[in-house]
């Protein structure tokens, strides 16, 4: 898909600040930096991520500097956004194992070749505590107070670190320090963007940054946004049955946004998207097109076609996958919470009651009904964990 100037400013764009003066950059023969950051604060980056990454792609593509920033310094603060208690900071150790991670996944997107990586504690590593404390007169703690999800926690008597006062000035200050043209970011990052527009404007910059927002994905309950401590992601390194399976499980609401925000189809493929669903277009169908595009995009075309096959086993047919493993365990009896959580089948006991209590759970086809239930593995068992996971165990 070729990247025009409407591409840019209408696919998978929620806002642009300030329009006029970014379509004069986009207009002009200068080759743009493109600022999109992101602090390693976990391991997976899901559909979500992508979002962001995607609009930084059209860019490159466009030919202009796309610049991927690591937030590694200011991950050990978190970025409060959306949050109404202070998060936890991470350790050097957690962040320098995340952002290894961040890069590899970041490539199935980006032309890594063609992309500048930066990490801001190359400046703020640098800092003295008189540097730190002139940067922050910049701002006023009424002004940092202006975010909406401060003014909630104000509200409600919660507290607020003082290093998330931090956190939009640290941000702001890295668009100084790259002298980005253009910022890339979600909804939820619009005052920590235009912060970074009033610091480049202090520091007496050669370019003002203009924004470009992207909307928020919401997950596969449909409600929340796409997380993964939420369960209701799909990540990019995910198996292809996994991806194709999660898909196929989007509500139908979320079909069209899935389309514009997570694939390459062009906005005049979206608009036969939207008029087949308002055409009657059974969903099931487009979200087969849209479970294949996935799985193309993060696989292969033979993943994806290998991926549709398995669900038509599994789900029409009423079948079991081709491949399921086999696990050997150490014993022979178990509690159900306690199997599940040793298989992997679950990332906790907690996950694991939640399922059995919504009916999520089978044994030999057979549904488990109770949290204290105690398996017998002397003999091979087939555990079904929602509706994708497989697993033979024995003791």
């Amino acid at each position: 898909m070729k990247t025009t100037n409407e591409i840019i400013l209408k696919k998978g764009t929620a806002e642009v600040i300030i329009k006029e003066e970014l379509e004069k950059k986009l207009n002009s023969k200068k080759k743009l930096r493109i600022k999109f950051g992101i602090d390693p604060t976990g391991s997976d980056l899901h559909l979500g991520h992508a979002v962001p990454l995607r609009k930084l792609k059209q860019f490159q593509d466009r030919g202009d500097t796309a610049i991927l920033l690591i937030g590694d310094y200011t991950a050990m603060i978190g970025d409060p956004t959306g949050k109404s208690e202070t998060r936890v900071m991470l350790s050097q150790e957690q962040i320098k194992k995340n952002m290894q991670y961040y890069v590899d996944q970041a490539s199935k997107i980006l032309d890594i070749k063609k992309l500048e990586i930066r990490y801001n504690s190359e400046w703020f590593g640098k800092m003295t505590m008189g540097d730190v404390l002139k940067l922050t007169s910049h701002k006023t703690v009424s002004q940092m107070l202006q975010r909406e999800d401060f003014k909630n926690r104000m509200k409600n008597n919660q507290d607020i670190a003082v290093t998330e006062l931090l956190y939009p000035i640290m941000q702001g200050y890295d668009s100084v320090m790259l002298e980005s043209d253009i910022e890339i970011g979600g909804t939820d990052q619009t005052f920590n963007m235009l912060v970074g527009r009033d610091l480049q404007k202090d520091f007496k910059c050669k370019t003002i940054q203009d924004i470009v927002t992207v909307p928020i994905l919401e997950g596969l309950d449909g409600v929340e946004k796409m997380s993964k401590s939420l369960n209701n992601y799909i990540g990019i390194t995910e198996p292809q049955k996994d991806i194709f399976g999660k898909t196929m499980a989007i509500p139908d609401s979320l079909i069209l946004k899935f389309f514009e925000l997570a694939t390459d189809f062009s906005l005049e493929e979206i608009e036969k998207v939207k008029k087949a669903l308002e055409g009657g277009e059974n969903p099931r169908n487009l979200k087969v097109k849209l479970a294949k595009e996935l799985v193309t995009l993060y696989h292969d075309k033979k993943s994806a076609d290998a991926a549709e096959q398995e669900f038509i086993n599994i789900f029409q047919k009423k079948s079991l996958p081709d491949e399921i493993e086999t696990k050997k365990l150490k014993k022979a009896k178990w509690p159900i919470l306690d199997l599940l959580a040793e298989t992997g089948l679950v990332t906790s006991k907690g996950e694991a009651r939640r399922l059995i209590e919504q009916g999520g759970i089978k044994i030999d086809d057979e549904k488990v009904s109770s949290i204290t239930e105690e398996v017998d593995v002397s003999k091979e068992r087939l555990l079904k964990v929602g509706k994708r996971k497989f697993l033979r165990v024995r003791g």
